[in-house]
Formats: structure tokens, sequence, C-alpha cells
């Protein structure tokens, strides 16, 4: 890729981010005042005209202005856009609608969706901490009758799962201690994706007393781990993709795209940056072939978790978006760490 003068850069950013404002080309009259360069209109015409050759502008129509390419759009994020942090407002909005949710992470981070959908109007897809790193760290079995419990299970991840158990036999003093000797020796620490059905039920078979009694308890460790072992995907403000005009009729069939988890799943999994953003044709996905994707990544005791990430038109305000993409999965990462050091 060429390098650009200096005022070729001047006048993509400057287009960049009035097309962002208006929606409208941008004319060579107007980039001057935008700019204040003290040139003729037939100088940035002629420079517009070679951004236009080079790939990095397009002129909609033979009068009009120019808009940023796919191109024009990249090498604006990578090189001119400017490194803002979050503004005071967009700080306050993140952390007053995430605050009541700070002891749950899953609640969490579905109203963190829903907050950044709302304050940037894109669609948010966040994923909830799990994956094959979660660690079991805490098992807990309440009698809540005769022949019952609640099992409860806590991950590395701050995630907590529960359900009732039923049992046959009574459930006994011995029988919880057998349980719980079970857990201290052969769950806790482990990963999430070691616990099977077949260790489970060795450990059953383990047991002095009735290994029979032990197994639907057993089973019900193995059910909730399994369930800890994928992170799940949660889409928040898919409707905001509505009020875009860039869409226009293509809007609906974004959102019909947006609402299968599949392809959100891969979307998701395929980021390999702290924070990434795919614009355009860089997506996999034709249905995202007119829309920019925002991911970052947040990390809950020092280790990748889950992510979160936003849908919108290429046409989006990138310079203010991304520093509170990055706050929110900072202070995300932040309360789910310590809602588990808790």
């Amino acid at each position: 890729m060429s390098e650009l003068s200096e005022r070729k850069k001047l006048i993509l950013s400057a287009v960049v981010e009035q097309y962002i404002k208006s929606g409208e080309p941008v004319g060579s009259k107007e980039l001057i005042a935008l700019t204040g360069m003290s040139v003729s209109s037939a100088t940035v015409r002629n420079e517009m005209s070679e951004l236009s050759s080079m790939g990095y502008l397009e002129q909609p129509h033979t009068s009009a202005g120019r808009i940023p390419s796919q191109k024009g759009y990249r090498y604006y994020v990578d090189n001119l856009m400017k490194d803002r942090e979050i503004d005071e407002l967009n700080r306050r909005m993140i952390e007053a609608g995430i605050s009541s949710a700070a002891g749950d992470p899953e609640r969490l981070i579905a109203q963190a969706g829903e907050v950044l959908a709302e304050l940037t109007k894109c669609a948010c897809v966040s994923t909830a901490p799990g994956g094959d790193t979660v660690i079991i760290r805490k098992i807990e079995l309440v009698p809540v009758g005769i022949h019952s419990a609640m099992l409860v299970l806590l991950t590395s991840n701050g995630i907590l799962k529960s359900r009732l158990c039923r049992l046959d036999c009574e459930l006994t003093a011995k029988i919880l201690e057998e349980f719980y000797n079970i857990v201290d020796s052969c769950i806790i620490g482990k990963p999430a994706s070691d616990i099977s059905v077949v260790s489970m039920q060795t450990a059953a078979a383990s047991v002095d007393s009735d290994p029979f009694a032990m197994l639907p308890l057993m089973a019900a460790v193995c059910e909730l781990a399994r369930s800890m072992e994928d992170s799940r995907i949660i889409l928040g403000g898919s409707s905001n993709l509505f009020s875009h005009k860039d869409y226009g009729v293509g809007a609906i069939e974004l959102f019909e795209f947006l609402n299968k988890r599949e392809p959100l799943s891969a979307v998701i999994s395929g980021i390999k940056e702290p924070l990434d953003i795919i614009i355009g044709k860089e997506n996999l996905y034709r249905q995202l072939e007119n829309s920019s994707v925002i991911v970052a990544k947040y990390s809950v005791g020092g280790r990748d978790s889950g992510s979160i990430g936003l849908i919108g038109p290429t046409r989006m305000d990138y310079e203010s978006i991304i520093p509170s993409v990055k706050y929110l999965t900072d202070i995300v990462g932040k309360m789910i760490t310590q809602a588990i050091e808790e």
C-alpha cells in the first residue's frame, strides 16, 4: 500500500468524519471549509480524484462529492483516527447501566450488551464467560427435602449454576459426607471439560455406601459442568439496525441473520486480538458486507473469558464508539473478577 501525502491524509480523514456525520457525499468546497486548507477547489478535486483512483474514495454520482470506500475506512481506522478516551457522559451511562448486575456475571454480560446497544444504536453481541478453560471452584449440596437437594456449582469465571436433584433413597449425612469427599478429591480445581459421565460414574462406584444413591448427584454435577463449557451467545439491540438508512431493505436480512446464533458464534470465535475491527467485505458472511464489526475481549482473573462486540453500518462513528467498547469490556472483566474474589 503506497503511503499517502499529508494533504491526502487530511482530505481522507475529513471525508470519512463528515460522511459519518451527514451520510451525504462530501464536495471540494465543503472540504476546504472543514479543513481550513489554503488551496483551490480544483486542487482538492484533483486530490480526491487521485484518492478515488487509489481506492480510498468512491463517487456515487457523476456530479456528486466523494464518500469513503471500505479501503478508505480501513486506512482511517488504522492510521488517521484519533486515539480518544471515553467521554464522561458515556462512562457514567455505562456504569449506571450495569451496576445493578455486579454480582451476577451472566446478567452483567447481558446488561452490558443492552447498555452498549442503546449507547451506540448498533446491535450488540456478547459471550458469557465459558469455554474449555473454566475451572470448577466450588460445589454445594443443600438439602431441601428427605429425597431432594439443590446442587450449586461455581466456576473460576464467576458463573453460578444450580439444579434440583431427586434421589430414590433418603439423603443421609453419610451420603452428604461421601459426596463432599468425591467433590474435594475429583472435581474441585478441575476444568469443567474434564467432568465426564464415565468419571462421575467411577467416582460414584468408589463410595463405601450404596453407589446407586450417589449416581443422581454425580449425573447432576456432570450436567452442570457440561453447561459451563460453551460460551453463551447473547444478542441485544438488533432492532436498532432498522434505524440506519444505510441498510435500507437489507436491514431485514441482517436482522434475521443476527438472530441465528451459529454464525454469530463463528464471528466472535474468529477474533484473536484484544480488540478487532472488521469492515465491510472483510467479514466472512455476505450478510455483513455492508457492516462493521467491533469486538473486544474481556479478561477475568487475567484470563480471556469472553467478548463484547458491536455490529452496525460501515458508516459508524468509530472514533467515539471504540473507546466505549474498550471501557465496557475493561469494567466488565474487573467486576466479574471482583465478584469471584469476594
